[in-house]
């Protein structure tokens, strides 16, 4: 493994090696190191800070992603708070890497990016243009009647409701009048967003308090680089992927720019032939890494989880070749239809094929695949067992369901009965 070195540059340029960058990753995102006992609304808070988005998605098959992503993170907490943190105005969604949940810290930042994107030119403009009518209706019921969900409005043009492309109008004029600051989301029932006037979500709002498109760019760079500690221009473009305008020339400017003014630092990741970034923050948890330690924890991901959402940094960065397949017809699924990443220790070891059956009390293993080459230890196995049992309890689904296993022998060494459990420990020996 490479350690650190210092090589030339405006301040103090080091060599990561793939280890090191990996593991920073998940120190910086809350994965080494201790869950926190009980955790409640600060401590989601915390966390989501530190990824800086909470990515949003609706597939609830094992758990809806951010409640997914934060469990990965908490251990046994109570998914609701994160609904209370979105009534209170804590946090709220707008899109970043795609649809997220945000820290309201970073509202004036989005607020700008809100305004840069009614003075841009895309589709939107073009429908609001068309359904001006349509769209002045919406907005006077949501200000008449207050916060509305989706399916408050009937469907008049006499088809089905099918998928997002065919959205009913009043659908898609709450989005656009979402995505350009008008509304905001109130809260959400059963998943479903509540939509209400952004003036009376944040009554004490001027828009005088959004800074500058170029220093809100700038924020938002810096916040990229801080979640992954340490990233390329192109890793810092797809985690704010849904920023725009933001591309990825304006990307390396910005970065460059930074760095030349000595807000974050140059470095050189093992493999790569462009610098990369590190935010100042990160700098002492590089030099934690540096060392050969060996990891034991063991948890889930969720396929949205922003260690991973990445693909191509997940490949490079941990030689995991990941593909969500719910996507996928059937006949050619390979692993399944929501398969989640296997982390074990700074490695990303194999996927989980399950469903939370909580009717029934069972926790469902369809199958679980080792990466090739993964070896079964006692180590691993145990770090399975541990993350099994942690995840049926906090559904409230006592009994684990081992159904196949690849390799196959898997299957019997991670027999769990009704009411196992374990220690909700992760993090370095």
């Amino acid at each position: 493994m490479l350690i650190a070195m210092p090589i030339k540059s405006s301040r103090s340029a080091t060599r990561i090696s793939r280890v090191q960058a990996r593991r920073v990753l998940l120190a910086v995102q809350g994965l080494i190191g201790p869950a926190p006992p009980e955790p409640g609304t600060e401590g989601i808070l915390a966390a989501l800070r530190r990824m800086h988005s909470l990515q949003i998605d609706t597939i609830s098959v094992v758990a809806r992603s951010p409640y997914l992503v934060l469990w990965s993170r908490l251990g046994d907490y109570e998914p609701s708070l994160l609904d209370a943190l979105l009534d209170r105005q804590a946090i709220f969604e707008y899109w970043s890497h795609a649809a997220c949940f945000l820290s309201i810290e970073d509202y004036p930042f989005y607020r700008r990016m809100m305004i840069e994107r009614q003075a841009g030119s895309d589709w939107r403009k073009d429908w609001a243009q068309a359904n001006r009518p349509l769209i002045d209706g919406v907005l006077q019921r949501v200000r008449d009647c207050g916060p509305v969900r989706s399916v408050d409005f009937e469907r008049t043009d006499g088809r089905k409701s099918g998928s997002w492309w065919d959205w009913k109008g009043e659908k898609i004029a709450l989005e656009m009048l979402l995505t350009r600051g008008d509304l905001m989301v109130a809260g959400r029932r059963n998943f479903q967003r509540l939509y209400d006037l952004r003036e009376r979500i944040l009554p004490e709002w001027d828009d005088c308090q959004a800074p500058p498109a170029e220093i809100a760019r700038r924020e938002l760079l810096l916040r990229a680089v801080r979640a992954l500690g340490l990233a390329r221009p192109e890793w810092v473009k797809t985690y704010l992927q849904d920023i725009r305008p933001l591309s990825l020339a304006e990307t390396r400017r910005g970065l460059a720019a930074l760095a030349d003014e000595a807000r974050i630092d140059r470095v050189e990741v093992e493999g790569g032939t462009t610098p990369a970034y590190v935010h100042p923050d990160n700098f002492a948890m590089i030099e934690q890494q540096a060392g050969d330690l060996q990891t034991q924890s063991t948890t889930f991901l969720s396929p949205f989880d922003p260690v991973v959402w990445d693909r191509r940094r997940t490949l490079d960065l941990f030689g995991f070749d990941y593909k969500i397949e719910c996507y996928t017809p059937a006949a050619r699924r390979r692993y399944g239809y929501f398969t989640l990443p296997i982390l074990h220790g700074d490695a990303l070891v194999g996927r989980l094929d399950a469903k939370a059956r909580r009717k029934e009390g069972i926790f469902e293993v369809k199958a679980l695949h080792l990466e090739p080459g993964v070896a079964v230890s006692e180590t691993l196995v145990a770090g399975l067992r541990d993350a099994l049992a942690r995840m049926a309890a906090w559904h409230k689904t006592p009994e684990v369901v081992v159904r196949q296993s690849d390799p196959a022998h898997l299957r019997e060494a991670l027999a769990l009965g009704r009411g196992s459990g374990g220690p909700a420990r992760r993090g370095l020996p």
